[in-house]
């Protein structure tokens, strides 16, 4: 039997041994600790457990996001096997209402297991006071939006039905309608939403009112044109897809009509955004709507034609257009080939007629064969076509020449080389004495009267006195 150590020797042993002296320290600490200690610390635990969040425990809240989840896995199934087996169902029938509604409630349809698991995971947590009230307007909130998404939705399946009616009201307009019942229905449920969070909604309206006055005042033009397209649109002025001609701004064809401009593509291809207004100001001119296009055309022939000439290419030109069918027949259509009238360097037809297409280039290729046809019967007529020219006529008045003037000492050089040319030497002496006496009377004082050479001997009047 080992001797007990005596407290020198434990000194001893904890100077020697300082890992020893730490645990013996440690342990006598532990055991200090009683059970009391640890029941209190377990039911501290169990507190923040049980009173979770608002007073509700973590564990309510586990099974509440259990019961969400397994209502959106259940959305998934939903989804996957029954909203598809109905699409395909809506498929098959030749009624696109019933596919254009299928398409339009399979997203809110797919919403709703996800509101029934909030509602089943608020009910399960039993909350009471500020909560309840709560997760109470947020129920209401996924109930309310449900139902104004699926209204927002059936909107776009109602053009099928107003599509039927298209006489009364055009495919802009039945647009503008759409999107208008999309505005109100958004807004009546944005209105309601508030009001379940106990938002008044009445001063929000009152207010915006105070501000529409302001923000109209300061966009009258905006306005203006906002009118202006509902006028348009009402008066049935064009339709997306025409072709239209407005005075002065744009030729083209109609893309859109929107709220402030309308959307016009030029035939290059250029967008152009003309505001509704300018469109309600001018004149616009519809080429879609024509029910026939014409074609006048004046043609001059030559003065050389003659008159059966004349009544030969009419009658042919007349005879073509009339066998034609091509064209509008002359009871249903002012038709025209006369002769109009004498111009100034041709004879002129006048070939006033209408085509029964109204396609651009349906109606060119008309045109062109009206071309050929004309220009071969003016060339089996043996006659000509016309152009503008001008005659000049010249006319010599005898007398009219001015006479040459030659000094007195050249006119003895002048008599030897019109003698030298062979020229008659009486001539050339009339011409001197003329000159002569021309020069003579300038000398004089210049008489108004023209002096006469004297006559030649044998000459009425004897000495010529």
């Amino acid at each position: 039997m080992t001797p007990p150590a005596s407290p020198q020797d434990t000194i001893i042993l904890a100077q020697s041994d300082p890992v020893t002296s730490a645990l013996e320290v440690v342990s006598d600490n532990i055991d200090s600790l009683n059970k009391e200690t640890l029941v209190a610390y377990w039911d501290m635990v169990k507190d923040v457990w049980n009173y979770g969040i608002g007073g509700t425990s973590l564990g309510d809240i586990l099974i509440a996001l259990g019961i969400l989840i397994i209502f959106l896995i259940f959305r998934q199934f939903f989804s996957r096997f029954i909203l598809r087996r109905v699409e395909k169902i809506a498929q098959r029938s030749d009624n696109k209402l019933d596919d254009s509604l299928a398409t339009a409630l399979s997203e809110p349809v797919r919403f709703v297991p996800a509101v029934i698991g909030v509602f089943f995971a608020t009910e399960y947590l039993n909350l009471s006071g500020t909560p309840e009230a709560l997760a109470t307007s947020l129920n209401r909130s996924l109930i309310v939006f449900i139902i104004f998404w699926t209204l927002f939705r059936m909107v776009d399946p109602l053009s099928f039905v107003l599509g039927k009616v298209e006489r009364v009201f055009t495919s802009a307009m039945v647009e503008w309608l759409i999107k208008a019942i999309k505005v109100l229905v958004a807004l009546i449920g944005a209105a309601t939403v508030l009001e379940i969070w106990g938002i008044q909604v009445g001063p929000i309206i009152a207010g915006l009112g105070l501000f529409g006055v302001a923000v109209a005042l300061g966009a009258q033009d905006l306005f203006k044109n906002l009118i202006a397209g509902i006028l348009i649109l009402v008066e049935k002025r064009f339709s997306i897809g025409e072709w239209i001609q407005v005075d002065g701004v744009v030729e083209g064809t109609v893309e859109s009509i929107g709220f402030r401009s309308t959307f016009i593509r030029r035939f290059d291809k250029a967008p152009v955004f003309v505001p509704n207004a300018q469109l309600s100001d001018v004149a616009v001119t519809n080429f879609s709507r024509m029910t026939h296009r014409r074609i006048y055309w004046v043609i001059g022939v030559e003065y050389r034609t003659t008159t059966d000439q004349l009544r030969e290419i009419r009658d042919a030109i007349e005879d073509y257009i009339v066998k034609s069918p091509d064209f509008v027949p002359a009871d249903q259509a002012t038709l025209f080939v006369r002769l109009d009238k004498f111009n100034d360097s041709s004879i002129d037809f006048m070939v006033y007629c209408f085509t029964k297409t109204t396609v651009w280039g349906e109606y060119l290729k008309v045109k062109e064969d009206l071309a050929y046809a004309v220009k071969a019967i003016v060339e089996d007529a043996e006659a000509g076509f016309a152009f503008p020219s001008r005659s000049l006529y010249l006319e010599t008045i005898p007398g009219s020449m001015p006479e040459l003037f030659s000094p007195p000492g050249k006119a003895n050089q002048s008599s030897t080389d019109a003698d030298d040319q062979g020229g008659s030497s009486s001539e050339a002496e009339s011409a001197s004495r003329e000159e002569d006496l021309s020069t003579e009377s300038s000398l004089d004082g210049g008489s108004d009267r023209k002096r006469q050479p004297k006559p030649k001997q044998g000459d009425d009047g004897g000495d010529g006195t």
